[in-house]
């Protein structure tokens, strides 16, 4: 369970320090599982009241802050991934199927003028607008590659 705060990435499940103004976890791309956060830790769970446990732990380290508009606002996106692993014999041969879903929380956009904010809740939400826009532009492209491949496949027959 990680938290996208300021730029900085921080695993909500592990402790940490008050004030970690450190340069939190790296994120980096292995060659065939593609991006993964390094050193974010993982924990086995065999049911969905561990799972929820999990979630509510985390929640509790998640950094929020009083605006002008919420007491409690979550100043931070956050992404916990979950990982199902099935072992199956197909025959005599042992196999593993392997999906992960990722459940995506992200700080809503920031008006500043509504909010009240100024100082370090007002770069926050710099911040939180900044990688707002950089995920709908991802999305975007995204969005065109897809309609592009769809586009071309038709052209083909």
């Amino acid at each position: 369970y990680l938290e996208i705060y300021n730029e900085r990435v921080q695993d909500l499940l592990k402790k940490r320090p008050p004030c970690s103004e450190g340069g939190g976890l790296k994120v980096r791309e292995h060659p065939t599982d593609g991006p993964y956060v390094e050193n974010l830790s993982k924990h086995v769970v065999q049911s969905q009241s561990n799972m929820e446990s999990l979630i509510t732990l985390g929640n509790a380290s998640r950094t929020i802050a009083s605006t002008g508009m919420n007491d409690f606002s979550s100043r931070s996106h956050t992404i916990f991934t979950i990982m199902f692993t099935q072992g199956l014999f197909d025959g005599e041969l042992p196999h593993e199927r392997r999906s992960k879903i990722h459940l995506v929380d992200l700080a809503g956009n920031e008006r500043a003028d509504s909010t009240h904010t100024t100082g370090t809740r007002l770069k926050e939400g710099a911040n939180i607008n900044k990688s707002l826009v950089t995920l709908g532009s991802v999305i975007s492209a995204l969005g065109k590659g897809s309609l592009t491949n769809k586009l071309s496949l038709a052209g083909a027959c």
